[in-house]
C-alpha cells in the first residue's frame, strides 16, 4: 500500500501532515508528497477528489482509495493500523 499526502504551503494544519509522511517514510511506507501549488499535485489531487487540506489517502495496490482522511492529520497509529 501507498499513502498520498497533500498540502499547500498556506495551509495551517499542513506541517504536521509533513511531520506524519516522514514518520511513515521512517518506517519504510510508501509515501509521496503532492503540493496543491503545481501542476504535479493538481493533476494527482484531481484523480482522487482532493478538496481540501491537508488530504491523506491510503491506496491498495490497484491505486483504489482503502481510507482517506480529508482536512485532518491522522495519528501515526489510524495510518498504521490501516496499513
Amino acid at each position: 500500500m501507498r499513502v498520498l499526502v497533500f498540502t499547500k504551503k498556506t495551509c495551517p494544519k499542513c506541517p504536521p501532515a509533513k511531520e506524519l509522511a516522514s514518520l511513515l517514510k521512517d518506517k519504510e511506507v510508501d509515501v509521496s508528497l503532492y503540493d496543491l501549488e503545481t501542476a504535479d499535485g493538481l493533476a494527482e489531487a484531481s484523480m482522487y477528489g482532493v478538496m481540501a487540506t491537508p488530504t491523506i489517502i491510503i491506496v491498495g495496490e490497484k491505486g483504489t482509495e482503502k481510507k482517506s482522511f480529508r482536512g485532518v492529520v491522522p495519528s501515526l497509529e489510524e495510518v498504521m493500523g490501516v496499513l
